[in-house]
């Protein structure tokens, strides 16, 4: 018995040790700062909010997966490190990273949590558990920057607003041409994605909006406007009911629909270095729509560390 208890020890200190001396999956791309005085001093002389990630390492597939997926998103990434003072915190060690789980009543051995802390160690927004999407995370840094009276970047907002959103819904258009579709409809404040595509012999541009921004008879309506709702198909018959308009509108349906190739998505940015670049899909829209009239607005919709790869290119 006791050899299996030395031997479990041995393991579990091996994989410590791994896990310190190379990247771990579970904490995805961050730098992370490891000391925990230090981080506060820095949150105080450079008036930054510090998150704080609660991880275990070696973890599970969860954790794992939140790591991959959420914590390695460009954009997120780009926000912890330049707009917080992002810490680690092991919660599955002994020593310095027990002590702050005691302090702060973390739970040993648990699913990964991220708190957001001012500089003298009280919880900014309150703690909240099961937060492990990027709309989520992307959704709480903006609330912690916006409760420490901090400008939220606009591409934090977009990517917020972009995933996760319980408020998207979609819609379809028919128009003379997907790609004038495309580049109008998605200008529109509200629209966080398009796609070419033909639906009832016709070219029609996909749109997913967020609801709570802009409604659907006001999008259809601003459709209208910009001349690409020669017909207006919903997603639901129920809104064929509820739909009040001049124009055509019937149900969208999916398994009628086909999706326009590669070389018709997009169209007014094929080609530029925007496609170089690690975009999001709302990203690609917007840029999209305001390339080819707008140039200045299409960069406001990239993060800084994107604006300075496209200057180099």
């Amino acid at each position: 018995m006791k050899f299996f208890l030395l031997l479990f020890t041995i393991v579990i200190s091996w994989c410590f040790l791994m896990a310190e001396n190379q990247k771990s999956i579970e904490v995805g791309e961050v730098k992370w700062n490891r000391n925990w005085d230090q981080a506060f001093k820095i949150s105080a002389e450079k008036n930054k909010p510090i998150l704080t990630l609660f991880q275990e390492v070696p973890g599970c597939s969860g954790c794992q997966k939140f790591g991959k997926n959420v914590l390695s998103h460009p954009l997120l990434v780009e926000a912890i490190e330049t707009e917080f003072v992002p810490v680690l915190v092991y919660n599955n060690r002994s020593g310095k990273d027990a002590g702050i789980l005691k302090k702060y009543r973390e739970p040993s051995w648990n699913f990964q949590v991220i708190r957001f802390f001012d500089s003298s160690g009280k919880d900014i927004i309150p703690r909240r558990d099961r937060i492990w999407t990027i709309g989520g995370v992307a959704k709480r840094m903006c609330q912690t920057l916006e409760e420490s009276k901090k400008e939220v970047p606009f591409y934090l907002q977009n990517l917020s607003q972009e995933y996760d959103n319980p408020n998207i819904k979609e819609v379809a258009f028919a128009m003379y041409c997907f790609w004038t579709g495309e580049m109008e409809l998605g200008a529109i404040d509200g629209v966080i994605k398009t796609e070419a595509g033909f639906f009832d012999g016709r070219e029609v541009t996909r749109v997913w909006f967020d609801s709570k921004t802009i409604s659907l008879a006001k999008l259809i309506a601003r459709a209208a406007g910009v001349k690409c709702a020669n017909k207006v198909y919903v997603s639901s018959k129920e809104d064929v009911a509820s739909t009040t308009t001049r124009l055509q509108v019937q149900h969208f349906d999916i398994e009628s629909y086909r999706k326009a190739p590669f070389a018709d998505q997009k169209r007014q940015i094929q080609g530029t270095a925007f496609m170089k670049l690690n975009l999001t899909l709302m990203q690609l829209c917007k840029i999209n729509a305001f390339a080819r009239k707008n140039m200045e607005k299409a960069w406001t919709y990239l993060s800084p560390t994107q604006q300075r790869k496209l200057k180099k290119r």
